[in-house]
Formats: structure tokens, sequence, C-alpha cells
């Protein structure tokens, strides 16, 4: 009876100090709390791994021209412009009007858009119809594993977070933009101004947040590129977790059968009362709201280490 409680104490431990060492990476930090109960701490063991095979050093904003292979994008920033115009002008780039895309929800709230180029797959068939020129791009570069347009409106702001997945690495290359410091990306304490044609790589795992102060829409490409790892092993293991990852975490831009909502979206549109519930209790007693759900978390624990009827037999 006592093995079964000691294995989950050591596993959760284990996983509470995977969560620390990520949480004491870089300078910028969300509060510990916060980060234990993060969507981020789901991957800290797998990102740990990530971090440790490596080739690419540990840096919030990695140096560009060692990514060779994006020049081709960075060559052709105006082709890819001229296509992001037609679908911002026909308002393409949109947020998910069905509530099927978790990974980007917080930031619909802000008024963040989206239009989706691939995702860890094949392009979309609506990406392909209209964005021809940057699709066959994409194609040419296998280790874009992830792309789409994204626009940040006027007056917005991204709190800091941490993305989850350190498999991959965030590339932005500016399409349309007001070519002004009003207009930034921080990560880890390090800025970088979006600018026509101008491109950055950053480590998405680390603390960052962004803001257009300007009164003009942002658009940029934006791209997950496979992390460079040392061994070949690793790369083919990151290879297969990016493909199921990608697969259950599919959003599509249009409603037509042949852009598949992964099941994390369907369960996450499934639940979308619930959350509407939530957020208006959240809304209404935040200090309660919080209270409730650190003690939560304490029942939980205790239910599953120290009850006297333990869960686990």
């Amino acid at each position: 009876m006592l093995l079964p409680r000691l294995v989950l104490l050591i596993v959760f431990a284990l996983f509470a100090l995977c969560v620390l060492l990520v949480h004491l990476r870089g300078r910028a930090r969300l509060r510990f709390d916060r980060q234990l109960v993060d969507h981020s701490a789901v991957f800290a063991p797998y990102n740990l791994l990530m971090y440790a095979f490596s080739a690419v050093p540990a840096r919030p904003i990695l140096d560009r021209r060692g990514f060779p292979q994006l020049d081709l994008l960075q060559a052709n920033w105006q082709a890819i412009r001229e296509e992001a115009m037609h679908l911002f002008d026909e308002g393409y780039i949109r947020a998910a009007e069905k509530h099927n895309d978790a990974s980007f929800n917080s930031f619909f709230k802000q008024g963040w858009k989206r239009f989706y180029l691939k995702w860890y797959g094949e392009p979309l068939a609506s990406a392909e119809t209209l964005c021809p020129k940057t699709v066959e791009l994409l194609r040419s570069i296998p280790s874009v594993k992830a792309a789409m347009f994204a626009l940040l409106p006027p007056g917005s702001k991204l709190n800091a977070h941490r993305d989850p997945f350190a498999g991959s690495l965030r590339y932005h290359l500016g399409l349309i933009t007001p070519n002004s410091d009003n207009c930034r990306i921080i990560v880890d304490d390090q800025e970088h101004v979006w600018g026509d044609g101008k491109d950055v790589v950053f480590d998405e795992t680390y603390v960052h947040w962004a803001e257009n102060r300007s009164n003009q829409t942002r658009v940029i490409l934006f791209a997950d590129v496979e992390r460079p790892l040392r061994t070949r092993w690793m790369n083919a293991i990151n290879h297969r977790v990016g493909a199921f990852m990608g697969q259950i975490t599919a959003s599509p831009n249009t409603e037509s059968p042949e852009e598949k909502t992964g099941f994390v979206n369907r369960m996450f549109a499934l639940n979308q009362r619930s959350r509407e519930r939530s957020r208006a209790f959240k809304k209404k007693h935040p200090k309660l709201f919080r209270v409730a759900k650190y003690l939560g978390i304490v029942l939980a624990l205790w239910l599953i280490f120290l009850a006297p009827y333990p869960l686990l037999r």
C-alpha cells in the first residue's frame, strides 16, 4: 500500500524539480506558483532533455546567421508580404471563430490574429490556394515545421509567458510593421524591434512578451523551426514528438473538411461554456478564485499521498 504512494511522491518531486529548473532558466521569470500550474510546466521534463542535447547556445535571442536555411525566406520577404497583404485586406487573418485553437486562445483576447500556412505537417489547403508563393518557399525548408501570418493590432500587448515546447525555436520575419521602437518583443529582457524585412530567431521557452504601442497594425511571418540537436537519435525523437503534438493541436483556417481540428482543440471547443463560467467567476472574485484553485491542488495532493484511504492501493 505504501509503495504506490512512495513511487507517486518520487515522480511528483522529480516533476516539481524539473519545473523549478525551467523556472530558474533566464533572468525573467513568472511567479513560481503560476509556473507550477502553467501549461508550459507539463513539458518541463521533456524540455530539459531538449536543452541538454541542444546544438545551439542557451540564449534568448540567437545569432540568425546560425540558420542559413532561413535566408530564403528573408530574401523573399517582399513576395511573402504581398500575399500577407492580400489576406489582411480580405480579412483572412483572424481569430479562431469556433474556440478551436487552444494554443493561442489567450492571445485572441488581446486582438492577436493568425492565418495558418502549415502546422507540423503538410501546408493547409486554404494556404496552398491563397498563398502559393509562400507555401512553395516553406516546402523547400524542411526544418520549418509550422508557419503562419500573425497580426498584432495597435495598442495591443501580449502578457509575459513561456511557450511550452522546447523542441522548436521561433522565427519572426517582419512584413507590415511600424518600423518603430513602439512595436517590439522582449525575450528574457532582450529587445527585438520588428521591421519590414527584418528577422530574428529566439527561444520561445524563455519568458517573453510583446507590445504594439504604435497606431499601425503589425503583420509578421511567424514560424517554428526544429531545434538542432547533437545526436541523430534525439533529432528522431524530437521529430516524432513534434509531429504528434502538431497532430493533436491542429486548428483550421476554414470550415473545409480538408482542414482538420486536432483532438486537443476539439476538447477545448467542447469545454468553452465551462471556461466562460470560470472566467466570469475569476473576474468577479479574483482572490477567491486563486484561493479555490490552490486549495484544489492541495486537496488533490492530500488525496493521493496522505489520505487514510489512498486512491492508489
